[in-house]
């Protein structure tokens, strides 16, 4: 089983595309089940926010996986599948892991280094725990990349720059309308997004803020947390207060739009003579387009923000840099410790037919010979026992070490073939130990490791796994699945599919 990861994202694909394949709350479900229950398909967690649907699985084959995977996206989606693939890209194996922890690092969003992916990871975890979907491989890679990413905020400045989506989309709007302090402000919808809008205009020193919202409730109790002048108002009041603010925040789960520009006209907007700036940070888009061509009036979309290489530039090259060196390290550790986890139950089932062996000939001796006081059966018991112990001591240590090595995996089946063990016996090893593991809401699971030295000159977030393009899959191929080579990355014109048997450190060329 390899971890495989299809996804469209502000990189590869038009904002007209991710609206139509962005999915939320009950379609999201759906889809995930859609997916779980896919062939070639164990484990499935996805990820949609509001500019990239990823969708993370557990596979037993790549091409059967990836044609899975994307048959379902592109149903579910409503995008023809020969469209979808244009814009797709495939992480597998260990580019797949070094993806998903770039990702909850902030390094492939919009905006480089923005804190709510975390947020975002941390609910798709949750999401596929709830609904049954979440297996140990996924559990693991999750559970990291939330560590990972919080370790990158911690100990690097790429999330204190003003790096998130509403404070890049705040200043567009300054340049706009002018400094925000004393700006009437509307902020539409009362989610991680708004609160954060709405808390962000606050410091700034609006004038006032207002709040509508489908839930009046959530409105209320995100206009009590601000501290400068607030208030809510219920969805059916927006028309007025849009005349009424300067800047209007809006980011809701509508499936349509929420503002018109003949709504916006029928309210004076545009005739006034006054300047007003609207800020739309949903997907599907909340703000009709055309709106922007109303006198004095601005709209930037998701789609309108800067881009990941300006924000780079704005943030700084070594911070970056350095999240990109903790991406290197953190990945060559997760792997080199799941590969020593995944020869781990193989050894305990080898030692456990080597204690059921003792006991058996034990048993045997007590039949045979009798007369024998119980100091001394002690002592032969006891030396029976140390000389297996020893024996086994050696070449399970060993296999240990070998087994955290590229190609460690091979060590665990010369295990279970040198010594005739039973096929089931590590697997049954295996999930009593996801049972027996305390799983965290926050993230904070059972893997431990600790790095191993990389090339210090590794410059790039797939710098551990680095293959020539023609080892992975041919154009050939992946057209012969449904897609083309040239767009299965999102960086790269062909999958570079690693397997743990040939990782090499090395450099890489792109972010993946």
């Amino acid at each position: 089983m390899s971890v495989l990861v299809v996804g469209l994202s502000h990189r590869s694909a038009p904002v007209a595309v991710l609206e139509r394949a962005a999915v939320a709350g009950d379609d999201l479900v759906k889809l995930l089940h859609a997916v779980h229950g896919s062939a070639h398909v164990a484990e499935a967690a996805i990820v949609s926010t509001c500019n990239r649907v990823e969708i993370y699985t557990v596979v037993d084959k790549f091409h059967g996986g990836v044609s899975a995977v994307s048959e379902v996206l592109a149903q579910q989606s409503g995008v023809a599948l020969d469209e979808l693939s244009r814009h797709l890209y495939v992480h597998y194996e260990e580019r797949a892991v070094q993806h998903v922890f770039a990702v909850a690092c902030g390094l492939e969003s919009m905006v480089v280094g923005e804190g709510q992916i975390l947020g975002q990871i941390r609910q798709a975890f949750r999401v596929a725990q709830d609904e049954g979907t979440l297996g140990r491989e996924l559990h693991d890679v999750l559970q990291q990349s939330l560590r990972v990413g919080k370790r990158a905020h911690h100990e690097t400045g790429i999330d204190r720059a003003g790096a998130s989506l509403v404070s890049v989309g705040l200043d567009v709007a300054a340049r706009h309308l002018g400094p925000l302090d004393g700006a009437r402000a509307l902020v539409v919808g009362a989610g991680s997004m708004s609160s954060l809008a709405a808390a962000t205009l606050s410091r700034a020193g609006a004038r006032e803020v207002v709040i509508a919202n489908r839930t009046h409730e959530r409105a209320v109790r995100l206009a009590e947390s601000l501290d400068t002048p607030s208030r809510a108002i219920e969805l059916s009041a927006i028309d007025s207060a849009v005349a009424a603010a300067d800047l209007v925040v809006s980011c809701t789960g509508a499936t349509g739009l929420v503002l018109t520009a003949a709504q916006l006209q029928a309210q004076g907007v545009g005739a006034d003579g006054r300047n007003r700036f609207f800020l739309d940070l949903a997907l599907p888009h909340d703000v009709e387009r055309s709106v922007r061509d109303l006198p004095g009036v601005g709209l930037a979309g998701l789609d309108d923000l800067r881009t990941a290489e300006e924000a780079a530039h704005a943030i700084g090259p070594k911070a970056v840099e350095a999240v990109r060196r903790i991406v290197c390290d953190e990945v060559e550790a997760f792997l080199s410790a799941a590969r020593a986890a995944a020869v781990a139950p193989t050894v305990v089932a080898l030692r456990s037919k080597a204690a059921d062996v003792v006991e058996a000939e034990l048993a045997r001796l007590a039949g045979r010979v009798s007369g024998i006081d119980d100091r001394a059966r002690g002592e032969i018991e006891q030396t029976v026992r140390r000389v297996v112990d020893k024996l086994l001591h050696a070449p399970t240590v060993r296999v240990k070490e070998l087994a955290s090595a590229p190609g460690g995996d091979s060590y665990a089946d010369a295990l279970r073939e040198l010594f005739d063990l039973d096929p089931k016996a590590p697997e049954a090893v295996a999930r009593a130990d996801m049972r027996d593991t305390e799983v965290s809401n926050e993230g904070e699971g059972a893997w431990t490791g600790s790095a191993r030295t990389v090339d210090p000159e590794c410059a790039e977030a797939d710098c551990v796994s680095t293959m020539p393009a023609t080892d992975g899959p041919s154009a050939r191929e992946l057209s012969d699945h449904g897609l083309r080579a040239e767009t299965v990355n999102a960086q790269a014109a062909n999958v570079r599919a690693v397997s743990a048997r040939d990782t090499v450190a090395g450099r890489g060329g792109d972010q993946g």
